[in-house]
Parts: C-alpha cells; sequence; structure tokens
C-alpha cells in the first residue's frame, strides 16, 4: 500500500499545528494546548520515520543494483549488507504503519498503577511487593520517575495495595498492558513441606487524568483527615497526616498517607480519584466498541487473568498472546520489554487489519 498521500497530509497537518502553537493565545485552552503539542511531537517522529524508511529504502535498492555488476569485490560488498538493509526497511515501514493509525490520546500520559495483593494471604501480598519492585526496575530502565502514593503493609512484609504514579515520556503506552490478574506459581518461604501455592494479585495501570478531563465538584466530595498507621516509620505514625476522600456521586473511595503534609496527601488523593473517574468513563466508552476491537490483546480489566509467573519452571506466560519467556529472574528485576513489545505488536497487527492496512 502506497502511504504517500497520507504523509503528505500529515505534513499539512503539521505546517497547521505549527501555525497554532505559534499564536499568541495559544495556551488559552490548556485541554486544546496539551492535545495540540502530543499530536505535533507524534506527527513530527512519523515523518521522521518515513524519510528514514525512504533513505533505506534508497540505499536497498542502491545495494540491489551494485550486487548485480561486474566489479565482483563491490558486488559482494553490497550483497552482505542487503539482508540487515532488507530488516532496516521492513522494521521502519511497520513503524510507518503504526504511526499512520488513529492514536489513543492517552498514550502519552502519566500513569497511575495500583497493585493489590489477591487470592493466597501473606503469599500474595509478598507477590504484590515482587511485582512494585519489577515495575520499579523497569521504569528505572527507561528514566521515568515512580512516586509512592499510597501503601497498605501486610504482616509478612508484603503490600496489601500500593499505588504509585510513574512520569516520564510515553508512559502509560507502555505499561497499560500490564491491568489485569497476575498469578504466581510458586513454594511460599513460609512452606516447610516444599509444596507450590497459587497466589494472584491485581493491577490497574491508569492514565493520569487532567483536570480538563474530568470535572471534579468540590460539593462533591467528602474529605477526611485522620492518624496515619502502618509501617512508614515514626514521623508517619504521629501526625494526622492521613486524608481520605469520598466521592458522593460514585462513591469512590481514596486514601492517602505515604506522605507528612496533609495538603500533598489530599492532593495526592485527588489525583488518583481523576484518574479512576477517567478510567470509569473510558470503560463505558469502550464497552461501545465491537467485540473484537475489545478483545484485541484482552479488555484490560481489572478482573481478567493475563499472565502466570512460574518459579518452579523459570518461566513467565502471558495469556493474552501465549508468549512463553524463560528467564524469571530476570524479567522480575524489570526486564519486562520483550513482553510489552510483542504485547504492542499483536495490538498493532489487529488494529491494522481492522484498518484496512496490509503490510507494504
Amino acid at each position: 500500500m502506497d502511504y504517500s498521500l497520507l504523509i503528505e497530509k500529515k505534513r499539512s497537518r503539521l505546517a497547521e499545528l505549527e501555525a497554532a502553537i505559534a499564536a499568541p493565545d495559544f495556551f488559552s485552552d490548556p485541554k486544546r494546548a496539551g492535545d495540540a503539542t502530543r499530536e505535533h511531537a507524534h506527527i513530527r517522529k512519523l515523518l521522521a520515520t518515513w524519510d528514514a524508511w525512504v533513505s533505506a529504502k534508497a540505499e536497498l535498492e542502491g545495494n540491489q543494483e551494485l550486487a548485480k555488476g561486474d566489479d565482483a569485490e563491490l558486488a559482494d560488498m553490497a550483497a552482505e549488507e542487503i539482508p540487515a538493509l532488507e530488516q532496516k526497511v521492513a522494521s521502519l515501514a511497520q513503524d510507518v504503519q503504526y504511526g499512520l493509525l488513529p492514536r489513543d490520546s492517552s498514550e502519552d500520559r502519566d500513569a497511575i498503577v495500583e497493585i493489590r495483593a489477591g487470592t493466597g494471604g501473606d503469599e500474595a501480598a509478598l507477590f504484590a511487593a515482587d511485582l512494585m519492585r519489577m515495575y520499579q526496575r523497569y521504569a528505572e530502565g527507561r528514566g521515568w520517575k515512580v512516586e509512592p502514593l499510597e501503601a497498605s503493609y501486610s504482616d509478612a512484609g508484603g503490600y496489601r495495595e500500593v499505588i504509585f504514579k510513574v512520569t516520564g515520556e510515553e508512559v502509560f503506552r507502555y505499561l497499560k498492558y500490564e491491568s489485569g490478574v497476575h498469578r504466581v506459581q510458586r513454594v511460599p518461604a513460609t512452606e516447610a513441606q516444599g509444596r507450590i501455592h497459587t497466589s494472584t494479585a491485581t493491577v490497574a495501570v491508569l492514565p493520569e487524568a487532567e483536570e480538563v478531563d474530568v470535572e471534579i465538584n468540590p460539593n462533591d466530595l467528602r474529605i477526611e483527615v485522620c492518624r496515619a498507621s502502618g509501617s512508614g516509620g515514626q514521623g508517619v505514625n504521629t501526625t494526622d497526616s492521613a486524608v481520605q476522600v469520598l466521592h458522593l456521586p460514585t462513591g469512590l473511595i481514596v486514601r492517602c498517607q505515604d506522605g507528612r503534609s496533609q495538603i500533598k496527601n489530599k492532593e495526592r488523593a485527588i489525583t488518583v480519584l481523576r484518574s479512576r473517574l477517567l478510567e470509569r468513563r473510558q470503560q463505558e466508552e469502550a464497552a461501545k466498541y465491537s467485540a473484537h476491537r475489545r478483545n484485541l490483546i484482552g479488555s484490560g480489566g481489572r478482573e481478567e487473568k493475563i499472565r502466570t509467573y512460574n518459579y518452579p519452571q523459570n518461566r513467565v506466560t502471558d495469556h493474552r498472546i501465549n508468549l512463553t519467556i524463560y528467564n524469571l529472574p530476570s524479567f522480575m528485576e524489570g526486564d519486562i520489554s520483550d513482553m510489552v513489545g510483542s504485547l504492542q505488536k499483536s495490538e498493532m497487527a489487529a488494529r491494522m487489519e481492522e484498518a484496512g492496512m496490509v503490510t507494504a
């Protein structure tokens, strides 16, 4: 398929956006400004990829011609470069196709990650802590920042619940696939007879909502202040810094106590609440889509079992794309890029098929 006409439309759109960004009143509408700057960055990246593809394609064609020439030495050198160039052209072509797909505006956003222990008692809480560590390591590798928002500890040292914010470039684009039920199969440290137990933890990844996305009426909130409890040090335990926010229309409750500042905890709680309200709205909108579209890589719902971590067999399996990786220790240290990349490719391939975009 020839995408040159679509690319030219993108170039025209880029010029329109640059003119809009240069206007004196551009930032008078924060939502419009944010959407426009994100679209501008996306189109610039797409056009750079297109130009790289055109250049690589021309280089490949040149080498193919040289490989047919009379100069044997030059022909051999050109032929040796052809496989790598073919791979580069194919990869860039795929990136161009992905870039032309309608973009989810949430992909560029920071994320709120919530991990909760499921079935399995203390072992589930310990597994929740392992997942927290895994995402922290992954975030560090990508240059992202992790900010703890709330934590509820178990007696065994794990988490009953932990909530944190991840800030960086395209965070939600990469973390959104983690939403769902994660299952672990291993021998707990407290198991005297060496029996394998199965436990679960639930992960929810929410795009951080902005004020312009979800407007919260202060009259709809019931805010209570109380003394923080649990682990966290003497400073946390002796101050009335914990804040609980109840959203009356929906019944959603958010509690934050990790910070010593009551004001900071209130801000964090409302940030989490706003993201949960945005998630609820997005789920309602997604319910209107076709079943096929919703199930490209699973619904992303909190109730869906998405992955199994089997320690005795040193494997992690993602059930949505039937992919198994046999390097569990490395995976748990944050080396999840191959899994995330495979999930992205699966989703994009299905989206391209649905959009009628065939591989060039």
